[in-house]
């Protein structure tokens, strides 16, 4: 009989084998019971199995960097949509002719920016022929739109801030159009070269598939990408250079909006360098070509939000209030209130004005007035009451009663002659008369005559 040998551990070597299949057979109920790790193998944590590996960025826990970007995009399309829409809004109230112009302007700054903030969702999704040549194509055009929208209105603001009146806004408008207009035939251009031309060489050759993946518009070297962007780096410098001059202007109120620009085109300024740098020499020296598409998208993010936050919030709070010329004439030409108070003092106005002109062209300037005790009630201020002058009377026609008893004469031994009141009040007129009929004999022929009040005895 064979005897079984022991290894030195003193273990036998069939406990091993059984060990070994107890193990694996653990493991597998683990990997069965949570489906995280048997994901591992197939989709990554947080995404289904079924979905597209192209997407995988979108969702990937492990990963995160994907996530937060599709978030901070997520918000910014919708704080730029909510953005645009108060500032349509918003054009019925602007009050400033000169802002309203530039609204236009404005709106298609928005829509390049709302455009940006979408352009992040190609550069988290991985690499293939349709999100490349996105990439490619709308990164340049994007970008354009953004900085030919700040070019133009840093030049609508070199005229305001020097002589308070500008082009039109169709005139800043077009601007921002044209220059937008350049980039796109660049970029266009610049795809055909690369892609369509290079596949036609290739297939010629009877190299199909080399041709194809040469043709491919992930396979662009970044550097040329970087170089192709040459146009656009020049608008950004142009809008940061013309900022300047506007905050040297003669009108001072244009100079927060030169300084909106300003901070806009400093911080872009400050993350297209980084950017630049790190996807054409710092991710190739860390060996790290994955983080290419980490950076595209951080820039894209990074300089969206600070179009938002440096300019386009400052500009939608400034745009509905008025110029200081609309602000003086409010106050020189108040709302004229129709109240009871408002016609009491144009009538005092009106008849005190009328009052004056009557006793200083129609009266001498030593006559005395008969004034009615009633001649006061009219429902307006005592100062403002209209006392008419004798010729006034002696045109309305004779009255009952004596006519020198509502009119007297004025004469130089009368009773009321040292008074020194410059107006009579009817009841001392009224006893002057009385008391000259009695001491006056009553068959005096002159008593009955019509007499010249303008006549001294």
């Amino acid at each position: 009989m064979g005897v079984m040998s022991r290894d030195p551990a003193g273990a036998w070597p069939g406990s091993q084998d059984g060990l070994r299949r107890a193990l694996l057979t653990c493991l597998g109920l683990l990997l069965f019971l949570f489906p995280g790790a048997q994901a591992q193998n197939g989709a990554p944590p947080g995404c289904s199995p079924d979905l597209n590996p192209l997407y995988y960025n979108l969702c990937d826990r492990s990963g995160a960097w994907g996530i937060i970007l599709e978030a901070v995009a997520g918000a910014g399309v919708v704080t730029t949509f909510v953005l645009t829409i108060v500032l349509v809004a918003s054009l019925p109230f602007v009050q400033d002719v000169k802002k309203r112009g530039l609204l236009g302007t404005q709106v298609f700054f928005l829509l390049g920016t709302l455009g940006l903030f979408c352009l992040v969702f190609a550069c988290v999704v991985k690499p293939d022929f349709s999100t490349c040549a996105s990439r490619r194509f709308l990164f340049g055009v994007l970008f354009a739109i953004c900085f030919s929208c700040l070019v133009a209105h840093v030049f609508a603001l070199n005229f305001l801030a020097r002589k308070n009146h500008g082009p039109r806004g169709w005139v800043v408008f077009a601007v921002a159009l044209l220059l937008t207009l350049v980039e796109v035939i660049i970029n266009t251009e610049w795809l055909i070269i690369t892609l369509v031309r290079a596949a036609g060489e290739d297939g010629a050759l009877g190299n199909g598939s080399a041709g194809g993946a040469a043709a491919s518009p992930c396979d662009i070297a970044n550097m040329d990408f970087v170089m192709a962007l040459i146009y656009v780096m020049l608008l950004l410098l142009a809008a940061f250079a013309g900022a300047w001059p506007a905050l040297c202007g003669r009108f001072k109120r244009w100079r927060k909006h030169g300084a909106f620009v300003l901070l806009a085109t400093a911080t872009s300024i400050a993350i297209w360098v980084v950017w630049i740098v790190m996807y054409t020499y710092g991710n190739r020296q860390r060996n790290r070509p994955a983080w290419d598409d980490p950076t595209l998208a951080i820039a894209l993010a990074a300089n969206a939000w600070a179009f938002v936050l440096f300019y386009v919030i400052p500009e939608v709070s400034q745009v509905t209030k008025a110029s200081p010329e609309q602000s003086y004439q409010g106050d020189l030409y108040p709302t004229r209130g129709v109240g009871y108070e408002t016609i009491l003092k144009e009538q005092k106005a009106q008849s005190m004005f009328v009052e004056n002109k009557a006793f200083s062209m129609d009266e001498p300037g030593s006559a005395k007035r008969p004034v009615s005790p009633y001649s006061g009630y009219n429902g307006q201020l005592l100062t403002s009451v209209y006392q008419p002058t004798e010729m006034a009377l002696m045109h309305k026609g004779p009255a009952e009663g004596p006519y020198d008893v509502i009119l007297p004469r004025a004469t130089a031994n009368s009773q009321v002659m040292g008074s020194a009141n410059s107006t009579l009040r009817a009841e001392d007129m009224y006893a002057a008369q009385s008391h000259r009929a009695a001491t006056a004999p009553k068959d005096d022929e002159n008593s009955q005559v019509f007499r010249n009040p303008y006549v001294w005895d």
